[in-house]
Parts: structure tokens; sequence; C-alpha cells
């Protein structure tokens, strides 16, 4: 059971734009082809910065058109946000705030050892980091550059360095690199 940071980003190193828009991704290659089936199969928890789900919700035809529902995922997402926002019916999402180290042991246990995603936000992925908790990044680098925006993971690490698993190509426009981080 792991805690996974799985996220896409230009070479520059953004995972949206300025405007949190996630467009520049989708001319890219195949969801089906980056193994994102397999992927979610293993996942039982996800964690999700509060402007990935807004992101979401702005995109609802969108997520309608190319999963079938309002909503992709079946597995329990908490969001984590200090605004008010709109749930979505039938879907099993919990709005929080607070540390993520408090939060992580309900995630595990709601797991049920299956991994936990941490779906949407590098400030996300940091405090996860910062935390100890996060265990690997499975990060496909997109063929385009931004210039600005969101950064994948807005914090230096230098010491140690990851450690790379593996290297994958996916189509012509993506790499994927899956590592495991320092101490996991």
């Amino acid at each position: 059971m792991t805690t996974q940071y799985y996220t896409a980003t230009s070479l520059d190193g953004f995972v949206a734009t300025e405007d949190n828009s996630l467009e520049w991704l989708f001319p890219l290659g195949d969801v089906k082809e980056a193994g994102y089936p397999a992927f979610i199969a293993q996942i039982g928890a996800i964690a999700m910065g509060a402007s990935t789900y807004e992101w979401m919700l702005r995109h609802s035809d969108k997520v309608q058109a190319d999963s079938g529902s309002p909503w992709p995922f079946s597995q329990p997402c908490w969001v984590f946000t200090h605004r008010g926002l709109p749930g979505i019916d039938g879907a099993d999402i919990r709005f929080v705030q607070g540390d993520v180290k408090d939060l992580h042991p309900r995630m595990l246990e709601v797991a049920a050892g299956k991994n936990i995603w941490i779906a949407g936000g590098g400030a996300l992925a940091v405090q996860f980091y910062d935390a100890g908790l996060l265990d690997e990044a499975i990060i496909q680098i997109g063929s385009v550059t931004l210039g600005q925006g969101k950064p994948l993971f807005p914090r230096r690490v230098t010491s140690p360095p990851w450690r790379l698993l593996s290297v994958r190509q996916i189509g012509s426009g993506l790499a994927e690199l899956h590592y495991a981080l320092p101490g996991r």
C-alpha cells in the first residue's frame, strides 16, 4: 500500500496553467495508453486539492463525456479546501482541511489495502512529502512548455535525490517517470 503522486507536467515543470487549465495535456496522448486504467484499479482513496476539484466542476461536460459520469471515481475522495465547495450527487467526496498527517490514517483505513492517489496539486503533494507520507511519484512529462503556471512540486528537493524506478514512452507526446521517494 503506497501513497502516490500521479500527475502530468509540461517540459518546464507546470501541471496546469496559471488559470488552472489542463487543456494543454489532452492532445498529447490517450489516457488508456498511459496505463491509467491499471493505475486507478489499484487506488482505494484519493486526495485532491481544491483547485483540481474546481477544475473538474468547471469541466463537468468533458468529465461526463470521457467517463460517462459527472464524477469519474468510485473511490472516496478527500478534497483539501478552506472554501465552501458544492458536492456532486452520488460521489463520496469528503471536504477537509488541516494537517495531512492527521487525515492520512483514515485514508489508509478506507483504502483497505489499496494505494492512495495524490490526484491534484503540487502544493498538496508537498504537504504529504513534508509529512513523510509520500512514497512514490509517477510523472508523465508532456512535450510542451507553458512558460508559467502551477508548479509540479513547488519546493526545492535536492538531497537525497528521488530514486528512478522506470521510464516509459507513451505515444509521441509523453514520457512517464516512476520514482521512489527517499526513505520510503
